[in-house]
């Protein structure tokens, strides 16, 4: 597992977002390394939980801090995490993201989750989370997944922040050159044709 400290925030619309995500396999200084820095970059940033993937590394890791404060609150790191259980109630909560700077919307996801994952050593072991833990968590695991918190979000949601995604797609475009892996406007579901809400 390769990686140039220090990391850098992959933003939307970045391929490497939606890219597969392998396993860890190496339990390694590397890897606890590799932690560190994630760590130490989600301060900088003020986040409270980031994915390998966020940070252009596509392997099943991430790292959270529900308080966001060094020093503060509990630091979890979980490898190759698995849900075994989610909870049936639902909570809506404001949700931002360090991939999308700038943008906070509602998202709803179950209340509780439980968890099989790694630690850093290689030892397995099961968790469960609720409130603010279980809403880090299901956020930093869809990514583990290649999903991205609009794609949760319902469609007058997503509509209220179409103007800065289409803001992130125009900034990718100008950083590299190349066309946006994806758009926005290409989800807009198909209005009726010629009849407009009254």
């Amino acid at each position: 597992m390769q990686f140039e400290a220090p990391l850098k925030i992959i933003e939307y619309p970045d391929p490497v977002l939606r890219a597969r995500n392998k396993r860890v396999d190496a339990f390694d200084e590397n890897l606890k390394k590799l932690v560190e820095e994630m760590f130490d970059v989600m301060y900088k940033t003020d986040g409270i939980g980031l994915s390998a993937p966020q940070v252009g590394i596509n392997v099943q890791l991430m790292v959270f801090n529900p308080v966001g404060e060094r020093g503060e609150g509990e630091e979890i790191v979980l490898v190759n995490p698995k849900v075994s259980k989610y909870s049936k109630k639902i909570v809506v909560f404001n949700e931002g993201c360090l991939s999308f700077p700038g943008i906070y919307a509602d998202v709803q996801r179950p209340a509780s989750v439980k968890i099989d994952a790694w630690n850093i050593n290689g030892e397995k072991f099961s968790v469960s989370l609720s409130d603010l833990p279980a809403r880090v968590f299901q956020h930093e695991f869809d990514h583990l997944q290649g999903i991205l918190f609009f794609d949760k979000m319902t469609d007058d949601v997503l509509e209220s922040i179409r103007p800065e995604l289409q803001a992130l797609e125009k900034k990718y475009e100008s950083r590299t050159g190349l066309p946006s892996p994806e758009k926005i406007d290409n989800r807009r579901r198909k209005e009726v044709a010629g009849f407009g809400q009254s």
